[in-house]
């Protein structure tokens, strides 16, 4: 029932909070049932908040939440006497028989918290609505963010028996066998690429990279082209999120790549009476095709998945396409770095909450084009920084630190990061350990002593968020591991936090030399001469791609039109290279097969 109930009540549960509250007491592994979906917050009275956040403290300490520990973590946080003291606390004891029924009465207490929420964000809307200071679509931008926070607070994966995950797995094994190995994923059109990859594989992040004017938008916008507006009529309905292009633009180029015609003479609308016949046709084909276009500019990643989704909804959408990534706004604004981060997380999380791939495209930094030869690596990837070889890295399975430069090319170890939702050191798999070339370097001292050279874009963790190291000032804080554990050592110290923090002493220039990454699963950090560090933004990414035209830099080269396509990282299969050929006119990518032979490649030249 509900408490004080009337017509126009605050939804909440009393004899439910107090259920939870009393079972946890009575039955120290009770909590495993609720943990993972009910939260302090969830709890109408504040001191049943104060109460759970206590059990919560003691089950993450692997104490039992009884009522001894339970009353010492309260007395610890001084609300021992706020909440009723141990009276209080013995009267939840008494007031269920058994703790048999806890996920029961925990799932009236979320689902009184989520009306509350409800009521709270109606009266959000309703504010919105009354101001009437912004236009329309800001304005229901705003409301939908207010609902979408509620929903995402929800959004939880539970357990599955292994029967089913071979169940699902067999089923695909069929599907790859009856069609001997070919593309299962969205097809690009490619045959090369489609070979490595199996086309783009649902709930994958595929970021394609490259400096400006590669052509990252023509190869998104030719494998849109390709996978939906196909000959016989079974094209893959697709979302482009285009925030640099208009979709005019986006319109001339797909006529562009449909009919062969110049660009620049659709632009200024020369053509002659067979041409203009073909366009006619080209639109009436492409307004058929399963494409949808939101041109938002600087479009918010909330705003961006609150759309997705409502699309993937209506409209079935088997691919997103985003172009491009640095132009996304966040929710976080202290730090573009961490802004970044969290969007490159974020479009990952909607690549798996829809099941589909996202294309995402993404600036390369200016490093490529002052080395030699100049064909982008991971590092590249903007905001992304690297360390010199000397650095070492803290294995919490050896228990000591190895310099990164001898980590080059393993995979599968284990890096220590920090949790910083929990402030805990973890460990965590390493994916990806490369060299990024020769680099200018810059030595980090600290006033404890700390010293560690890396790229100015590398990021360290201060108490303001992931910043780079050409934007922290002297005296800034910075993260340090308070303590180290080894493979005798398990448990971290008593502290409330596994963080200590240091101050920048000094930031001076440190010479040229080979620098190094990893690319660390989960944390997206690692602790690196006893710092804490982060790495490039590709950690989210499932594939990563980079284009490469040596016409770019060479004009006089003999591989004009010829566009290398590195793949970087796969992370469910092989990286390799493949060839394509780039028509500048049309801004269109083909197959090089369609070419003479051209050595290397086994493609070729335009006839």
């Amino acid at each position: 029932m509900m408490e004080g109930l009337s017509e126009r009540s605050v939804p909440y549960n009393v004899d439910a909070e107090r259920s939870v509250l009393g079972a946890i007491l009575i039955h120290r592994d009770a909590i495993i049932s609720v943990a993972p979906w009910l939260h302090p917050e969830d709890f109408y009275r504040e001191a049943h908040a104060w109460i759970y956040e206590a059990q919560l403290n003691c089950y993450q300490r692997r104490e039992p939440p009884d009522l001894v520990t339970v009353a010492a973590e309260l007395e610890r946080q001084g609300r021992l006497e706020a909440v009723g003291n141990i009276a209080y606390l013995s009267s939840l004891v008494d007031a269920v028989p058994t703790a048999v029924h806890i996920e029961y009465y925990g799932r009236i207490v979320e689902r009184t918290a989520v009306l509350r929420r409800l009521i709270t964000a109606g009266g959000q809307i309703a504010g919105i609505g009354y101001e009437g200071t912004e236009g329309v679509e800001d304005a229901l931008s705003r409301a939908e963010e207010a609902i979408f926070a509620i929903s995402q607070r929800r959004v939880t994966r539970d357990f599955v028996p292994l029967r089913d995950v071979t169940s699902d797995y067999f089923d695909r094994l069929s599907r790859l066998r009856a069609t001997h190995g070919s593309v299962i994923g969205v097809p690009t059109g490619f045959s090369d690429l489609d070979r490595i990859l199996g086309g783009l594989q649902r709930s994958d992040l595929v970021i394609l990279a490259a400096r400006p004017t590669a052509g990252k938008t023509s190869l998104a916008l030719s494998i849109a082209y390709n996978a939906a507006v196909r000959d016989d009529g079974g094209g893959v309905p697709l979302g482009i999120f285009s925030l640099e292009m208009s979709r005019e633009q986006l319109l001339q180029r797909l006529l562009s790549i449909k009919t062969g015609i110049d660009q620049q003479r659709l632009r200024q609308g020369h053509l002659n009476d067979d041409e203009f016949q073909a366009v006619s046709e080209a639109m009436g084909e492409l307004s058929e095709s399963p494409v949808f276009i939101d041109d938002t500019p600087g479009i918010s990643i909330t705003e961006m998945r609150s759309k997705a989704r409502r699309l993937h909804a209506e409209e079935g959408v088997a691919m997103i396409i985003v172009d491009y990534l640095q132009l996304i706004q966040g929710r976080r604004t202290e730090s573009r770095v961490q802004e970044i981060s969290e969007i490159s997380r974020s479009l990952k999380g909607l690549a798996r909450e829809l099941d589909v791939p996202v294309l995402s495209l993404s600036q390369l930094s200016r490093a490529v084009e002052h080395r030699t030869p100049h064909i982008p690596v991971l590092a590249d990837l903007r905001d992304s920084g690297c360390l010199a070889g000397d650095t070492g890295v803290y294995l919490p399975d050896r228990g000591h630190y190895v310099p990164i430069r001898e980590l080059e090319g393993q995979t599968g170890f284990r890096v220590l990061g920090v949790n910083t939702e929990t402030w805990k050191l973890e460990p965590a798999t390493v994916t990806n350990a490369f060299c990024t070339g020769v680099k200018p370097l810059f030595r980090l001292r600290t006033w404890l002593g700390r010293t560690v050279r890396a790229t100015a874009n590398h990021k360290f963790l201060t108490i303001h968020g992931w910043k780079r190291l050409d934007e922290l000032a002297e005296g800034e804080h910075i993260a340090l591991p308070r303590c180290l554990p080894g493979p005798s050592q398990q448990s971290m110290s008593e502290a409330e936090s596994d963080v200590y923090w240091d101050r920048v002493k000094s930031i001076e220039p440190a010479g040229r030399e080979p620098a190094f990454d990893l690319t660390v699963d989960g944390l997206h950090c690692f602790t690196a001469d006893d710092i804490i560090l982060h790495n490039s933004i590709e950690q989210d990414a499932d594939v990563v791609m980079f284009i490469y035209r040596e016409e770019m830099y060479d004009p006089e080269t003999d591989k004009q039109g010829v566009a290398e396509i590195h793949i970087a990282k796969h992370r469910n299969g092989p990286v390799g290279k493949v060839y394509l050929y780039f028509r500048k006119e049309t801004t269109r990518f083909e197959n090089l097969e369609r070419f003479l032979d051209y050595p290397e490649a086994g493609g070729g030249y335009p006839r």
